[in-house]
């Protein structure tokens, strides 16, 4: 959004966020794309060429792999920008390859689903269609002539029918003159394109050849990571070993709560600021985890003068003083902070929140430049409300500057510069990240300690270089290796060289959708399955198994990217979603590596107006202009002019991200149709993405998206988030997206969705209204995820809809069921089958107009039920509003088909007047939780529920008693129900009282 007065000049309307590019990273940007994308490309292309793929592979592969010896030493070529340049032409090629061949998949999907509409409405026998197909194919291969000619000749059949095949076979060849015409597919582009690929490779391979370097390996050990050789991502958050900080950590809880501290300069100051400085990577947050985690385990045991509320927020180099304060208010009501455009009201808001309230405020991560006078008194701002909590709060801070602490009012002898691990205890926290779980012998380890001790001296004692080092070094646990590491010259020299090393050792595939992560700003919150979903529509997952998920792939090389500490835990959100942040210094690594294929913008009004008088808040890194051969651009914010001047210019964009759409800003249909006309090239488009409270659309109540969609034939991954009154109408021309793979429409409940033949379409995201506007979702039977389905009394929204869908996994809500009418219809839904699905809900409810006014019979719906029966491998099981007479034998006894391994499971609005089903069945439940039944008593075999922790009950006003309760129960609830019953639960001696007496945590709620 261009700011009040900026000149009319296109440059410096906008504030455009590059990645650094530096010598020789042109190399490092495409170390990713040699053997994997053309060892694919030429197998796909194999199929539509006729060529044996093996044969060219085995051409190629050798002179591939010397081609990736050398990006490893690209600054010890001489004349490397001739080899430079020659990467760059391969990357240009090999993206123009996988541009046409995906036309020429699109061609193929398009023709197999019109000939499957043809064979369904034909009238012909199926010996005759399948005949009639066999020539209309064969016609589509050959020239017109020819096609006359082999009607006329084919013998057996009448004038008649000989006519009407002539018909058909010369519609279909001219369809399919017109449709490479209109394409532009062509399978001789297709072919010029895999020989330019060859010829560059070739030319590439003769310039090695010639420089006779024999040192392609270098001494470093960079072998090729199977793809497959993935380690479990660890979510302990701090990091469950700790190693050198607790010396500092005491230090810092000792100031926290000491009686005489620093008297403050202004009296009204109920806080004092404590800082930790040091450089990036150092540990820093570490240590404020560790003292953040030390402070929560006070509050729990409610020890003296712990802190009632204890906040964490991440600041980084760019802010805005209402972002940080509305994340201040998130992180005290652990809920999302409401949309104020007003900051002084946003100050209201938080000084309310914090009112009386003794806290602990970490600001994470903060940048300041002494000279910066704005950011010096937007900092100010920040503390401003801070001063309505009571006496004792604090204000922990890290910083890699001193004087960030000293402007936020920290006092000199609270300005703690981090400590230096010493060589002992660095060594120690080197072979834990190498060697955790590692079973080796006694004998390996001292070894390895013995070669790590000279590693450990190359890594300027830096936590997150040992974490990531460790991290490759614990794949490869044998001394043979990490001799040549440490013999190696790649760990020598900055903390940056460390880095790029681990980056190196990743799998080629994971080191793509790393270098891809840089288009989003530092510190963002990412998730893992968006990500997953993100890099399967851009085409970064290759697997070599028949039969593996895409999504199963690409969680490997989230898993290997974790485990090697490119990604660490950030915590849990609120609605307690694990997220995962990039550290700065690996930020940096990923924008050195992605080059000029990644591209952000972060247009926010304040850098707009430093832009304009002259500022450059980015300092070296600006290019002054969006790259012309960018493929993937983040947007922060959504602006007309923007797109309309720059954005559309990017002819070769493959992915477009526009995170969040401004309170007051409109989304013309126009703009979104110039997107669909001017970016044929797009792979992903999703608008306001992440920000769930922003809404795309605020002053207007309707987006109707263009027909033009149909022109995004590479399209994978649709997103339009939009807030609950925004009406979303697609048009019928959506259902020629045959590649996408992903729907989300946010919070929309209202929306218009012509169902189609979106046969590759694996996840649809929407609030459960949208879901019921849906029909006929058998067809989608690629569909991994659908949180809702409804059943209704209309043709498209039968239970046996699900049948097929047998993807399915994650979380399933089917709606409705009282308009299933019996087990045999029931049991079309085939649930069972479902193996994937971890959690159910089956609610006999769905607010449908078309649902009738009274319930369905108790003795259909206990039928229904049990048709039902979900898969052995169900968590978690909900049932809503179930009224049937009886549970079925699935629930209730040990010889049973269903969820065996059942965690967690809910039952809501259940109106029975009598006892609660006995649960047999569930041997392993951990929890159970009973919300506004009718039951006069609980299950009366709870005693022998031995892995029972949490018990829940609310709102159940006839349980007036509880049966014996197994002794594994940790939690127990209680809440509105029978007043007598809640005040006898806590009557000593009382029968109830005795039966949860040996509950360790027991908490109450009356009416």
């Amino acid at each position: 959004m261009a700011a009040e007065g900026d000149s009319p000049s296109t440059v410096r309307r906008f504030l455009v966020t590059p990645t650094q590019i530096t010598a020789g990273v042109g190399m490092e940007a495409i170390g990713w794309i040699a053997a994997p994308i053309i060892s694919e490309l030429f197998k796909e292309c194999s199929n539509y060429l006729k060529f044996d793929a093996s044969k060219k592979l085995r051409q190629l592969g050798p002179k591939v792999i010397l081609l990736e010896r050398a990006i490893e030493i690209f600054e010890k070529i001489p004349n490397r920008a001739r080899l430079e340049q020659l990467f760059v032409d391969l990357k240009i090629a090999l993206y123009e390859a996988e541009d046409i061949l995906d036309d020429v998949e699109y061609h193929c999907l398009e023709k197999k689903i019109q000939d499957g509409k043809f064979k369904c409405n034909g009238g012909a026998s199926p010996r005759k269609r399948d005949w009639v197909m066999n020539k209309v194919r064969s016609a589509s291969l050959s020239s017109p002539s020819e096609n006359k000619v082999m009607v006329k000749y084919d013998g057996g059949v009448s004038q008649r029918k000989r006519d009407w095949l002539k018909n058909k076979v010369q519609s279909a060849s001219m369809s399919s003159l017109l449709k490479n015409k209109e394409t532009g597919m062509s399978k001789n582009n297709l072919k010029a394109s895999l020989e330019k690929i060859e010829e560059i490779v070739d030319s590439a391979y003769e310039f090695l050849e010639h420089l006779d370097l024999p040192s392609l390996s270098d001494g470093n050990g960079i072998q090729p990571v199977p793809a497959n050789s993935a380690v479990a991502a660890t979510t302990s958050i701090p990091p469950k070993v700790v190693i050198g900080r607790d010396k500092d950590c005491d230090k810092i809880i000792a100031m926290f709560h000491e009686n005489k501290g620093v008297v403050n300069t202004n009296n009204d100051l109920c806080y004092t600021v404590i800082g930790i400085h040091g450089i990036g990577g150092s540990g820093k947050s570490t240590l404020a985890q560790l003292v953040c985690d030390r402070e929560k385990k006070n509050k729990q045991e409610k020890k003296n003068d712990h802190f009632e509320l204890i906040m964490w927020v991440h600041v980084s180099q760019s802010f805005t003083v209402s972002a940080i304060l509305e994340e201040i208010v998130e992180a005290a009501t652990r809920s999302s902070c409401p949309q104020l455009n007003n900051l002084s009201t946003l100050h209201d808001k938080l000084a309310e929140v914090l009112y009386g309230k003794r806290f602990l405020l970490v600001l994470d991560d903060i940048w300041y430049n002494g000279e910066d006078a704005r950011k010096r008194e937007e900092l100010q701002q920040i503390l401003s409300p801070l001063k309505a909590g009571r006496a004792g709060s604090k204000i922990l801070v890290t910083s890699r500057t001193k004087s960030a602490l000293s402007v936020l009012g920290a006092a000199e002898s609270r300005c703690i510069p981090i400590s230096d691990l010493d060589n002992d205890v660095f060594l120690d926290l080197l072979m834990h990240y190498a060697l955790e779980g590692t079973n080796i012998d006694v004998y390996a380890r001292r070894r390895l300690k013995a070669i790590g001790t000279d590693i450990a001296k190359k890594l300027n004692a830096s936590p997150l270089v040992a974490r990531t080092v460790g991290g490759r070094l614990g794949r490869r646990p044998n001394a043979e290796f990490w001799s040549t590491v440490k013999n190696g010259k790649l760990l020598d020299g900055t903390i940056s060289a460390a880095l790029l090393w681990s980056y190196h050792h990743l799998d080629q595939q994971a080191r793509r959708c790393f270098a891809y992560c840089s288009i989003f700003p530092r510190r963002h919150r990412l998730y893992r399955d968006e990500l997953v979903n993100l890099w399967v529509a851009e085409g970064f997952v290759r697997s070599t198994n028949e039969g593996e998920e895409m999504e199963d792939v690409a969680r490997g090389y989230f898993d290997e990217l974790a485990s090697n500490s490119f990604f660490q835990p950030g915590g849990m959100d609120y609605s307690d979603k694990e997220y995962y942040v990039v550290h700065d210094l690996l930020h940096d690594l990923a924008e050195k590596v992605s080059g000029s294929d990644c591209f952000r913008i972060e247009n926010g009004s304040r850098w707009i107006i430093d832009l304009w008088r002259g500022k450059d808040p980015r300092g070296e890194g600006w290019r002054g202009d969006i790259p012309q051969d960018v493929r993937h651009l983040f947007v922060q914010n959504y602006d007309q002019d923007l797109i309309i001047e720059k954005i559309l210019l990017l002819k070769n964009l493959r992915t477009l991200i526009i995170y969040a759409v401004r309170g007051s800003v409109e989304v013309k249909e126009e703009v979104i149709d110039s997107i669909f006309q001017k970016l044929p090239k797009l792979r992903v488009l999703a608008i306001a993405l992440s920000q769930e409270r922003h809404a795309l659309v605020k002053n207007q109540d309707e987006l109707s998206v263009p027909e033009s969609i149909s022109q995004l034939r590479h399209l994978r991954y649709l997103a339009f988030r939009t807030s609950t009154r925004c009406r979303v109408i697609l048009p019928s021309t959506v259902t020629k997206l045959y590649h996408i793979q992903l729907l989300d429409f946010g919070r929309c409940e209202k929306m218009e969705f012509v169902g189609g033949y979106l046969i590759n379409l694996r996840h649809l995201f929407s609030c459960p209204k949208v879901n019921r506007s849906i029909s006929n979702i058998s067809r989608l039977t690629s569909l991994q995820t659908v949180p809702f389905f409804t059943v209704r009394k209309e043709h498209g929204y039968e239970i046996s809809q699900l049948r097929d869908l047998n993807k399915l996994h994650g979380k399933l809500c089917i709606t409705g069921l009282k308009n299933i009418k019996s087990k045999a219809e029931a049991l079309e839904a085939n649930l069972a089958a479902k193996e994937q699905l971890t959690m159910l809900m089956l609610d006999w409810e769905s607010n449908s107009d078309q649902d009738d006014a009274t319930d369905c019979n108790p003795e259909v719906q206990a039928e229904v039920l049990e048709g039902l029966c979900p898969p052995v491998g169900l968590e978690t099981l909900e049932i809503c509003h179930y009224n049937g007479s009886w549970y079925p034998n699935w629930m209730v006894s040990k010889q049973n088909g269903g969820p065996w391994y059942l965690q967690e499971l809910w039952f809501d609005g259940c109106s029975q007047l009598r006892s609660a089903p006995v649960l047999v069945a569930f041997v392993h439940l951990g929890s159970l939780r009973v919300w506004n039944c009718s039951w006069d008593a609980l299950p009366g075999n709870m005693e022998h529920l031995a892995s029972l922790k949490k018990l829940e009950i609310h709102k159940c006003l006839n349980i007036l008693s509880l049966p014996t309760l197994p002794q594994s129960l940790e939690e127990f609830k209680l809440v509105e129900c029978n007043g007598e019953f809640m005040e006898s639960c806590q009557k000593v001696g009382h029968p109830n009282w005795k039966k949860i007496e040996h509950i360790p945590m027991k908490r109450w709620r009356f009416v």
